[in-house]
């Protein structure tokens, strides 16, 4: 069993969130018709998203919590951790989109498939010439290090700009209807 990130109505009403319906999303079916050449990752997402108004997010919450700067951001561990119920609400649905924007746009450079070494890469430049940016790259270095396995070797991601690009729109389109997103796990 892994995350799923469910789109919900905001704010509850009573006990429990209801799910927005995914009618809402139905238009994300027709991004891999637009697109015949989608990688077949995107393509599965999209029409996940556009069947059930649902992300399984487990297999990008490390590299989320990378290019946000913060742990389990995706399973909205700052909420569970306060006792409230892990929800990233549409305010923080837009950070979440907007976060992956810009790293899709700093990553267009470096061709379609996302690697560690071209998350690296992309973070690296963003932080360049910043005010602090030597402490931060600093940080960066040790973020990029705790990823690595025992024997040093970086995560297999395995990552298209499509994809990401279609989690990043999914997290858009909640924070622009007010949506919000339960963690599920």
């Amino acid at each position: 069993m892994g995350l799923d990130n469910v789109a919900v109505q905001w704010p509850r009403t009573g006990r429990f969130y209801d799910p927005v319906a995914p009618a809402e999303f139905v238009d994300f079916e027709a991004l891999a018709d637009r697109s015949p050449a989608m990688p077949g990752p995107a393509a599965a997402l999209a029409d996940h998203i556009a069947k059930t108004g649902t992300v399984r997010a487990t297999g990008y919450s490390e590299l989320v919590d990378l290019l946000l700067g913060l742990d389990g951001v995706l399973y909205a561990t700052d909420a569970s951790a306060e006792d409230e119920d892990p929800v990233i609400d549409p305010d923080q649905c837009a950070w979440v989109a907007g976060g992956l924007e810009r790293f899709l746009a700093g990553h267009r450079d470096h061709g379609e498939e996302v690697t560690f070494e071209s998350v690296s890469a992309v973070l690296r430049k963003a932080l360049e010439g910043t005010r602090l940016a030597e402490q931060q790259l600093r940080w960066l270095d040790g973020r990029l290090d705790g990823l690595r396995d025992e024997s040093g070797e970086p995560p297999h991601w395995s990552f298209t700009l499509t994809e990401l690009t279609v989690l990043a729109a999914f997290y858009r389109r909640c924070a622009d209807r007010g949506f919000a997103v339960y963690a599920d796990f």
